[in-house]
């Protein structure tokens, strides 16, 4: 049932605001492009699309409240870390996302569960053997690796926003990103592989 709810509608939601939001970044990725190097573009960029919120695990902050671990920079969810599960029955719809755990990297919902992958230049368990046509091939078509066999990229990562006809990112914003992900230390984490629903609740 809920694959088949998922076949009939997109993921995501692209509201009024999203487009305002998406396009004052755009426009302030444009006006600053001749100004910064492709590193410090792409940082921006993940930054303000929100890239180190799932892709960082999280520590407690000054405050208490949790905040991106600078050791663990886009190292996705930290390998042998369990994570407490939502019962799919309390996940209203796929728009209904919540992180299962403090480190905001593992999300339940009617796919299952998520983790957020590693993102480093690591070798063996980031993004180290990947080329940049992997990387924007993966962003344009929601498949691992930018493969047609690879596995569905899942959500909570809004691929299909990046790729919207008004407000999705240019080749160049991804080249951008992939630069400054490539510039990243390399963190050897072996992120799990998604869980399948009934595995999940």
């Amino acid at each position: 049932m809920a694959e088949e709810q998922m076949g009939k509608r997109p993921l995501f939601r692209v509201t009024s605001l999203t487009l305002l939001l998406a396009g004052l970044v755009l426009l302030v990725y444009f006006s600053w492009e001749k100004k910064l190097s492709p590193v410090e573009r792409g940082r921006h960029l993940t930054s303000v699309f929100g890239c180190q919120g799932c892709h960082t695990p999280t520590v407690p902050g000054p405050s208490a409240l949790p905040v991106p671990d600078p050791t663990r920079l886009m190292s996705g969810h930290p390998e042998g870390v369990p994570y407490p599960t939502t019962p799919l029955t309390a996940v209203r719809d796929q728009y209904d996302l919540r992180p299962a755990g403090p480190l905001l990297t593992a999300w339940p919902g009617p796919w299952g569960v998520s983790f957020s992958a590693n993102l480093t230049p690591d070798k063996e368990t980031g993004i180290g053997d990947w080329t940049e046509e992997n990387f924007i091939r993966t962003i344009r078509t929601g498949r691992h690796e930018g493969r047609p066999t690879g596995r569905e990229i899942l959500p909570p990562m809004p691929w299909r926003n990046l790729n919207h006809p008004t407000v999705g990112l240019p080749d160049s914003a991804l080249k951008d990103i992939w630069v400054y992900l490539r510039a990243l230390p390399p963190v050897r984490n072996q992120v799990p592989p998604p869980l399948p629903p009934e595995r999940s609740s």
